[in-house]
């Protein structure tokens, strides 16, 4: 049987060194065990950039912070949560969450963000 997930990426933007930040793709649908990348583009510059997922009547939840340097470095949430991981591109301005198995409890909705959004939590 082949389920279809559905994330759903939207953008946040505050004010930071880059003018905006917007997804790449508003709608993806994968298959049950095989991989997905959410990209967002932003124009102007960033030293980092976060991703969220908020599940239905839920509230927004840290996934992972990637800041751009000379080696890639990425904080996770705490509990790190298993099969996503990200990346930034300073030459192509964007910011990719890959999620390597895609499973139907990763089904929500996602946000790229130039700064934190969730409050309490001091690694973000």
């Amino acid at each position: 049987m082949m389920l279809l997930c559905s994330l759903l990426v939207l953008s946040v933007t505050q004010y930071t060194f880059a003018q905006s930040i917007r997804p790449l793709q508003n709608n993806v649908h994968v298959t049950e065990g095989k991989p997905v990348t959410l990209s967002c583009q932003y124009n102007g510059s960033a030293d980092s950039l976060h991703w969220y997922r908020q599940y239905p009547r839920s509230k927004p939840e840290f996934v992972l912070l990637v800041l751009e340097s000379s080696s890639k470095h990425v904080t996770y949430a705490n509990p790190r949560i298993p099969g996503m991981d990200g990346q930034m591109s300073m030459s192509e301005k964007r910011v990719d969450l890959n999620i390597s198995s895609a499973t139907v409890s990763d089904t929500a909705l996602y946000y790229c963000a130039l700064e934190p959004t969730v409050t309490g939590n001091a690694s973000s």
